[in-house]
């Protein structure tokens, strides 16, 4: 049975192992304990009324006692100590500066205090903490020591385990976690708020661990950023690329990323040239990099102050802080889903930026008059006189093996057991991605040269026409703005295409990333191509566009404008709704689909992207809210916002809008498109309400539907 004290130690009050002090409020207990599954005895501070012993603090956390023989007294010397049977130290508070008479009080806070016959505080436990960190307790430096908090080694050996927490002072404080000499978690700069309000007397948490990936440090290298709700997790920032690009896609992000482009400061440094300035991408609810540098100046000054040193890689604004910079190398960035800080980081050039828009909008829209005039040529060279269920025979026939000699001289043959090899057996880790038909693999044939392979999936609903109506189609569209089909291969039941590989994957994985390309123009071949949108236009390494998927292509005679199909294929959310509706297709079609592209680059946004939000019903409907209230401007990506290109960024949605008019008549030709775009002093049209304002009852994705 316990024998209770008071709060205080005193050189004639000593505690025994049965004994123990509790504060003058009963919170906290001061004795002997052993932890579970030991009956080694330590002296420790615990909570007196909470359920099982939390204990937060150990005396002789390396020196436990082996039996229950220890006493806890004040020795002459005035200093704390914890004795065993033989009346050895195995722990003192070692103060040199102690005197007769001390006296140990165990305070309300869970404070131990030595106090001198002065009422003077010579030690305290708050100033020697073991692993747990309590209210009104300070980390940080005094008189030249550092405090900080060591975890037990296990649950029942409270000896010094391997990690540490305490404060790094650097310009800014931060929190960490180490293990051993390398961090393991950092909590992001202090911005100097009080932690207990007093009035409410509650506590408020200024740094936690949501315990995810994303807190460990470093998780994604330099210039890397983790967001615990992608997956996966780390993504490179915009204008950067990862360091080791087979490392990246295994998984392994510690090697991180860098610059895609240099500074333009730094090529002004050895080029003489001064006319140009980087500029700066915003990243919204961030926790930002380690090893910030403090400035005193206003916010309005933070960004020329990192503007006008070269080695200035991000800045930050953030109450209670001011401004912060970062040079050199980003680290430990972290996506938060709240709160956080608006981090800004240095790219070259920001009008580049603005010109691959520009680019982009030119480019698909000279494809698209490409794609509409190769169609007419195609079906006066290739069909005249055919009806389209004989032209299609003629075809398949040419697959026979008996003719086989004919689709080889049009296109090389492959056999399936190479492409397999090439592969690794279409193995998950080569999958590229997943399309309406079936999957795409990476391939190195043996020769060295890297392939993509779609292989027809036998659930999909395409069958042998789709597949020959690509094959038929992209060998006779050898252009450099067309994604290459080196050959295609065909035995038994297993269909597939091999093309050129696109080191940069396709146009959504950046405009979706909010990453901006710079697009090459070309391309005057013409056709209707019923599924064109962002995943259709792959990138090669040089980010050229390449048109792909020529699945569902359709071709004209110069004499047709539009056209019916009891068969509608595509993406729902760019069918013009005259296709999703009726099955009719024409150039207006893609004129859609075109517009409805444009408006997802300048807002940086998928058109399916609102289906859960009741707030808006499309991106076509969110836009002509947006412009009938005068507020269009809301629309833009705050990152590609400039004044000085504000006009010009109208003009696109101006004609976005009238892209996606809900009839084809009142949609512009490809032609109109074009001029409207490239033309400084284009009249344009009112737009019209646009297709799709009323909430769908379909989301994204490619679909086949037969109509009866």
């Amino acid at each position: 049975m316990f024998i209770t004290a008071i709060d205080t130690i005193t050189p004639s009050q000593p505690i025994t192992d049965l004994q123990s002090i509790t504060s003058s409020n009963k919170a906290f207990r001061l004795g002997f304990f052993s932890p579970e599954n030991t009956t080694n005895r330590y002296v420790g501070i615990w909570y007196n009324n909470i359920p099982g012993r939390t204990v937060v603090w150990v005396a002789n956390r390396n020196r436990p006692l082996v039996d229950s023989s220890g006493t806890i007294t004040i020795s002459e010397d005035g200093n704390l100590l914890v004795l065993n049977g033989q009346k050895e130290i195995v722990w003192s508070s070692n103060v040199s500066n102690s005197g007769a008479n001390s006296s140990a009080q165990l305070l309300d806070s869970g404070n131990l205090v030595l106090e001198d016959n002065s009422g003077r505080t010579i030690w305290e436990s708050f100033q020697n903490p073991t692993d747990s960190f309590l209210q009104r307790m300070k980390l940080g430096v005094d008189v030249g020591a550092m405090t900080s908090l060591k975890s037990w080694k296990t649950p029942s050996d409270p000896s010094i385990g391997s990690f540490e927490a305490g404060l790094r002072l650097l310009t800014i404080p931060e929190m960490y976690v180490w293990s051993g000499n390398r961090p393991r978690w950092r909590s992001g700069p202090w911005n100097a708020q009080k932690e207990w309000i007093e009035d409410r007397e509650e506590w408020v948490v200024s740094w936690s661990s949501a315990d995810t990936e994303c807190d460990v440090y470093g998780k994604c290298g330099q210039f890397g950023s983790c967001n615990s709700k992608d997956s996966p997790v780390c993504s490179c920032l915009r204008g950067f690329e990862p360091k080791h690009v087979e490392e990246w896609k295994a998984g392994n992000f510690t090697g991180g990323c860098v610059r895609r482009t240099p500074l333009q400061c730094e090529r002004n440094g050895s080029s003489g040239q001064e006319n140009k300035k980087d500029g700066f991408l915003k990243l919204t609810t961030m926790k930002v990099p380690e090893l910030a540098e403090w400035s005193v100046v206003e916010e309005d000054e933070c960004e020329n102050q990192c503007l006008n040193n070269c080695m200035c890689s991000a800045y930050a604004y953030y109450s209670g802080i001011g401004c912060m910079l970062w040079n050199g190398s980003l680290i430990d960035i972290q996506k938060f889903s709240s709160d956080g800080a608006d981090l800004y980081i240095r790219v070259a050039d920001k009008s580049r930026n603005l010109n691959a828009i520009i680019a982009i909008s030119v480019i698909v829209g000279l494809i698209m008059i490409a794609v509409c005039t190769y169609i007419s040529w195609m079906w006066m060279v290739k069909r005249r006189g055919m009806n389209k269920k004989n032209w299609f025979n003629i075809e398949k026939l040419a697959l026979s093996p008996k003719n086989s000699s004919e689709i080889t001289f049009e296109l090389p043959l492959f056999n399936f057991a190479s492409l397999a090899i090439a592969t690794n057996n279409f193995h998950m880790a080569n999958k590229l991605g997943q399309g309406g038909f079936g999957p795409v693999y990476k391939g190195i044939l043996a020769d060295g040269q890297e392939i993509a392979v779609k292989r027809l999936s036998r659930s999909s609903g395409q069958g042998l026409e789709q597949f020959m109506n690509e094959v038929v189609v992209i060998s006779k569209l050898q252009h450099r703005n067309l994604v290459r089909l080196l050959g295609c291969c065909v035995e038994g039941e297993e269909k597939l295409l091999v093309y050129e590989y696109m080191l940069n994957k396709s146009l959504d994985a950046f405009l979706f990333g909010r990453g901006l390309l710079y697009l090459h123009r070309d391309s005057r071949l013409r056709i209707i191509h019923r599924d064109l949108k962002a995943s259709n236009i792959l990138l090669d390494q040089e980010l050229n566009p390449k048109i792909s998927d020529f699945g569902m292509a359709r071709i004209f005679a110069g004499n047709e404008d539009q056209a019916n199909t009891r068969r509608v294929v595509g993406t729902y959310g760019y069918m013009a709704p005259e296709y999703a509706m009726q099955g009719r297709f024409s150039e207006k079609s893609d004129v859609f689909s075109f517009g409805v592209l444009l408006l997802e680059i300048i807002s940086g946004r998928r058109n399916t992207s609102f289906y859960s939000d009741k707030r808006s019903l499309s991106l076509l409907g969110h836009a002509w809210k947006l412009w009938n209230e005068g507020n269009i401007l809301t629309l833009i990506d705050p990152r590609i916002s400039c004044e000085d290109f504000q006009t010009e960024i109208l003009k696109w949605i101006h004609v976005g809008l009238l892209c996606v008019q809900e009839f084809a008549t009142d949609r512009p030709t490809v032609y109109a498109v074009f001029s409207m775009l490239t033309s400084e002093t284009a009249n344009l049209a009112k737009p019209k309400q646009p297709a799709f304002t009323q909430r769908p009852d379909f989301i994204g994705g490619t679909v086949f539907s037969t109509k009866r």
